[in-house]
C-alpha cells in the first residue's frame, strides 16, 4: 500500500513515499521557496545499495505546482516509484491544530476540512496551508484517501484540571481557551517504542521532544496526561527562538512602559527570544561552539535550557507518582550528548542515573544510557514523525476496507 506524506509550510512542501507496512521510506524530499525567486525541489530515493538524490531548481508558484514536480520525480525516468498518481493508495496530511474535535487519524470529508479551516485562527501560520494543500491534493490524487494526521490529537486525553486555564469559564466555552498541546506524533510514537522497550504498555514515561521547538509530555498508560505546549507552540521549555513560559507581566510592562504593540511582543516572544535572544543563534551546535569559546551568554543560555527541562521532570514525576523511563528525541535531544548530560546530572534523588559512556556512545538507534542501578531507564529513541502519520493512515484504511 503506497501512502504519501505530506508536510506542508507557508511556503515549503516535505514529503516522504512509503510502501506500507514498511517501516523505511521509499523515498523522501522537500520543496522549498514555493512562490518565491529561487525555489527548488530535492529529492531523495532509498535503494538498497544506498540513496541517490537529485535536486531541481524551478520556479514553484504554489502548492499545486509542487506536488507536480513531487509527482515527476516518483514516477519519472530509470528512478521511478510509481507509474501514474492511481498508484497512491492514501496521502496522509500533518495537520497542527485540531481542537477539540479530533483525538485521532481522521477521513477528509468536506465537513472536517471546514473544520480545518475554522481552526485557523489558533494556527494562523500552518492549518490555512494545510487546508490549502488538502485542496491540492484532492485533485493531484483523485483516488486517493485524504487523511488529517493531527498533532494535537495525541494530548486529547489530558484531564481538565491540567488543561483549562484558571479563567473565567466564558474563555473557554466562548473562546477555546484552554492547554492543547503539540508534537502530539512525535510524543505518541516514541512513548509507543519505549512502552515496547521496556516491556510495559502500562509504563509512566516523560517524553522530551527537542528541536527547534521544545516540548515535553508525561504520559501514563499510553496516553498523554500532561503537556509543557499550551494554547500554543511558546509556553513551557525554552527553545530556538521562542521564549517559552514567561510572567505576563512582563508583557504588560513592555506594553505600558516602554510601548510595544500586540505584534511587536508577538515576534519578540516567537522570533527573537530561546536560544537566539539569550545565546546569540537558534542553533544548538552555534551555541555548543560558542560555549566551548568561553562565551559567556552562550553558557547562560545553556544553563536556562537544561534548568528548565530538570523542572519538568520534577514536575511530571509527581504527576504520574513515579517514573519508569524518560526519553530523549528530536534534533537535539538525539544528537547533543552534552545536553542529555547536563538534564540528568544530580538526578540521583529521583533515581535517575546516567552511564557516561553510554551517553557518549550513542549512535543513532533507540538505546538507553542509563546504569544498571538506576531505577528510571533514560533512553534515546529516534522520533519518526512521518511513519506514525504513514502507520495511523494505513490502519485507517485497513479499517475501512474490513468495514
Amino acid at each position: 500500500m503506497n501512502i504519501l506524506v505530506i508536510n506542508s509550510g507557508s511556503s515549503s512542501l516535505k514529503y516522504q513515499l512509503f510502501q506500507m507496512p514498511a517501516k523505511d521510506p521509499v523515498c523522501s524530499g522537500l520543496v522549498e521557496r514555493i512562490g518565491i525567486e529561487g525555489s527548488f525541489i530535492k529529492h531523495t530515493l532509498y535503494t538498497a545499495g544506498g540513496k541517490v538524490s537529485q535536486e531541481k531548481d524551478s520556479f514553484i508558484a504554489n502548492h499545486g505546482d509542487g506536488l507536480k514536480l513531487v509527482i515527476e520525480m516518483m514516477s519519472e525516468g530509470d528512478n521511478a516509484v510509481i507509474s501514474s498518481v492511481d498508484d497512491i493508495t492514501a496521502v496522509g496530511h500533518r495537520i497542527v491544530h485540531g481542537g477539540e474535535f479530533f483525538s485521532k487519524a481522521t477521513l477528509i470529508t468536506k465537513e472536517v476540512k471546514q473544520q480545518i479551516k475554522d481552526l485557523s485562527p489558533l494556527a494562523p501560520l500552518h492549518n490555512p496551508v494545510a487546508y490549502k494543500c488538502i485542496e491540492v491534493a484532492e485533485v493531484t490524487f483523485p483516488n486517493a484517501k485524504q487523511i488529517a494526521v493531527f498533532d494535537t490529537a495525541f494530548h486529547q486525553t489530558i484531564p481538565e484540571e491540567a488543561y483549562r486555564y484558571a479563567l473565567p469559564e466564558k474563555y473557554y466555552k466562548e473562546h477555546s481557551v484552554r492547554v492543547y498541546g503539540f508534537h502530539g506524533t512525535s510524543h505518541k510514537y516514541v512513548s509507543e517504542q519505549a512502552a515496547e522497550w521496556l516491556n510495559k504498555p502500562e509504563a509512566k514515561i516523560i517524553s522530551i521532544h527537542l528541536g527547534n521547538g521544545c516540548s515535553m509530555t508525561a504520559i501514563k498508560d499510553g496516553k498523554s496526561v500532561d503537556t509543557s505546549m499550551g494554547f500554543g507552540p511558546l509556553s513551557g521549555l525554552m527553545m530556538g527562538t521562542r521564549s517559552g513560559d514567561i510572567d505576563p507581566s512582563v508583557l504588560f510592562y513592555l506594553m505600558e512602559a516602554s510601548g510595544y504593540t500586540a505584534a511587536q511582543v508577538k515576534v519578540l516572544l516567537n522570533n527573537q527570544s530561546g536560544l537566539l535572544g539569550v545565546g546569540g543563534s537558534s542553533d544548538m551546535r552555534d551555541i555548543r561552539k560558542l560555549f566551548g569559546e568561553g562565551d559567556a551568554a552562550a553558557k547562560l543560555a545553556l544553563g536556562i535550557y537544561c534548568y528548565r527541562i530538570k523542572k519538568f521532570i520534577g514536575a511530571y514525576s509527581a504527576i504520574l507518582n513515579g517514573v519508569d523511563a524518560i526519553l530523549f528525541t528530536a534534533g537535539v535531544g538525539e544528537n547533543d550528548k552534552a545536553t542529555r548530560a547536563a538534564v540528568c546530572k544530580e538526578m540521583d534523588y529521583l533515581n535517575i542515573i546516567m552511564d557516561e559512556e553510554k551517553n557518549e556512545a550513542y549512535s543513532g538507534k533507540a538505546m538507553d544510557i542509563s546504569t544498571p542501578e538506576s531505577k528510571v531507564r533514560i533512553l534515546v529513541i529516534p522520533t519518526n514523525e512521518e511513519y506514525e502519520i504513514a502507520n495511523q493512515c494505513y490502519h485507517m484504511v485497513e479499517t475501512t476496507v474490513a468495514s
